[in-house]
């Protein structure tokens, strides 16, 4: 566990050194990609230190857990593209009603592909954690995330110019 806790301690702060916004428009996709698997990661050694895992947890849990995040940031990709697209539509100068229902029945399928995703997690976390371990996962996901939407919220408001 000694160990876990400093490995924890340098990707908190290599983590917390990251930009969170891309410095140059054309690195945006690959910074958000990077930035999206660094906050699994954190996610998952906190998890680990604050879930007390074993190491047979962990070996069975971490391939699952990126396997689902991986396919989740692939359909949130899909998603992102169609709400674009959705959009684009919307301000066109006419409007096929066929295709905006087309797009938004697409939009609400990988919705729900990426609810899918997340109960699937929800269950192998079932079959892995004992009870302490589920209380606390419910904890540690309310506060995490919590702790997450406060730190990028932070992270917005300050200007461009002094986050370099």
């Amino acid at each position: 566990m000694t160990k876990m806790k400093f490995l924890f301690v340098v990707l908190s702060l290599v983590f917390s050194f990251s930009p969170l916004t891309p410095q140059d428009p054309g690195q945006e996709p690959a910074n958000r990609e990077r930035i999206r698997e660094n906050i699994h990661r954190l996610r998952l050694l906190r998890m680990t230190e604050a879930l007390e895992l074993s190491e047979e947890q962990t070996a069975r849990i971490y391939p699952a857990a990126t396997r689902i995040e991986r396919e989740k940031a692939a359909l949130s990709m899909k998603m992102g593209k169609e709400i674009r697209d959705l959009r684009a539509m919307l301000r066109g100068e006419t409007v096929d009603e066929q295709k905006l229902a087309d797009k938004v029945r697409s939009i609400k399928e990988l919705r729900k592909a990426i609810l899918e995703r997340d109960q699937e997690f929800e269950a192998m976390l079932e079959e892995n954690l004992n009870e302490v371990q589920k209380a606390r996962y419910v904890i540690f996901a309310l506060d995490f995330y919590r702790g997450l939407a406060e730190k990028l919220e932070r992270a917005r408001q300050v200007p461009l110019k002094k986050r370099n």
